[in-house]
C-alpha cells in the first residue's frame, strides 16, 4: 500500500467504503502523470490544526482546505504528506453546492497533483489545476 489516510487530533474519523477505490484511483493518478509514487500521507484534521501548520511552515495566517509537503528526493519517485481540513471541505461543499463526497475527492486529487508539480499561485496555474482536477474526477466517477 503506498496511501494512507491518517487523522490529527479533534479530526472526523472519515469513513468511506470507497478508501480502497481511492488508494487504487491515486496509483493511476500518479502513472498517468508519469509519476511513481512511493508513499503518501492524508492527514485529516480541523481548520484550528491545519491554521497553526499554515502558520508555522508557509507563515500563511488564513484558513485553507490543504496543505501539501512534497518529501521526494526524486522528481519521479513521489513521497508526501497532504494535510486536509475536514472543516474547509464541509464548508466548500455547500458553497460549491456539492457532496461533501466530491469535494474531499477534489481536494485529495488537488493534493496529489501538488505532488507531480502542479501549482496554483497564478491564476494560469490555478487554470491547469482546475482542469486535471475536472479531469481525473470525471475518470473516477466513470470508471474510465
Amino acid at each position: 500500500m503506498k496511501t494512507y489516510f491518517n487523522y490529527a487530533k479533534n479530526s472526523a474519523n472519515w469513513k468511506s467504503p470507497q478508501k480502497i477505490k481511492i488508494r487504487r484511483f491515486i496509483d493511476l493518478l500518479f502513472e498517468q502523470e508519469d509519476k511513481i509514487l512511493k508513499k503518501i500521507n492524508y492527514i485529516f484534521c480541523d481548520d484550528d490544526f491545519l491554521l497553526e501548520i499554515n502558520k508555522k511552515f508557509l507563515t500563511h495566517d488564513y484558513y485553507t482546505d490543504i496543505v501539501t509537503f512534497d518529501l521526494s528526493e526524486d522528481e519521479k519517485l513521489i513521497i508526501g504528506e497532504v494535510y486536509i481540513s475536514v472543516d474547509r471541505i464541509k464548508e466548500n461543499a455547500k458553497k460549491f453546492e456539492v457532496t461533501t463526497n466530491e469535494e474531499l475527492l477534489r481536494v485529495i486529487i488537488h493534493g496529489a497533483l501538488h505532488l507531480c508539480g502542479y501549482n496554483d499561485k497564478t491564476k494560469s496555474q490555478r487554470n491547469i489545476m482546475r482542469f486535471k482536477e475536472n479531469e481525473y474526477l470525471f475518470l473516477y466517477k466513470t470508471g474510465k
